[in-house]
């Protein structure tokens, strides 16, 4: 096994995209948002644990009387302490607050999961590197519609905007 990748939890906050119960639900791949929505409820956990902020997105469109249902973060996922984002473009800094709340609380590393990940999650990505923080990608904490789209931002991009790890090898170091 590749050694663990080692972060500092001061300054470090993990980013969760779009996962809401109407896309959780989505015909993805190549996993389930099942099990997507599992591996991120351990990183936010284990993220909590450490004392690094745990970042919550989910998107609204705009301009609509009403959300449609399952507009809301996962039951359960949102816990005291966290940060709420709402956005209503593909990527989460454009108009959010996101960028200032993360310098707000001393970060400079953010670690991205959520759905769908050649959505939501790159181009929240693609907007953090261009913003000067450094970018980890947690694999098995995403998915997309077709396994192409997945693999294609994963294998392709990602590794030229940051780093790439299952959730396996990401530890936060003791302060």
């Amino acid at each position: 096994m590749t050694a663990p990748l080692t972060l500092a939890p001061a300054r470090t906050a993990l980013v969760l995209v779009d996962l809401m119960d109407r896309i959780v639900a989505l015909p993805l791949e190549p996993r389930k948002g099942t099990e997507v929505l599992s591996v991120a409820e351990e990183l936010a956990r284990t993220f909590r644990a450490a004392g690094a902020p745990v970042v919550l997105v989910r998107v609204e469109r705009p301009g609509v009387a009403e959300q449609p249902p399952g507009s809301g973060l996962v039951h359960g996922l949102l816990a005291p302490g966290d940060v709420e984002i709402v956005k209503r473009t593909i990527g989460a800094f454009h108009g959010t607050g996101l960028d200032e709340a993360l310098r707000a609380r001393g970060v400079t590393t953010v670690v991205f999961g959520g759905i769908a990940t050649n959505l939501g999650v790159e181009s929240t990505a693609r907007a953090a590197g261009d913003l000067g923080y450094d970018l980890v990608f947690v694999e098995d904490a995403m998915a997309a519609l077709t396994e192409a789209e997945h693999e294609a931002s994963v294998k392709l991009d990602f590794p030229r905007l940051g780093t790439v790890v299952p959730a396996a090898r990401l530890r936060l170091a003791a302060d």
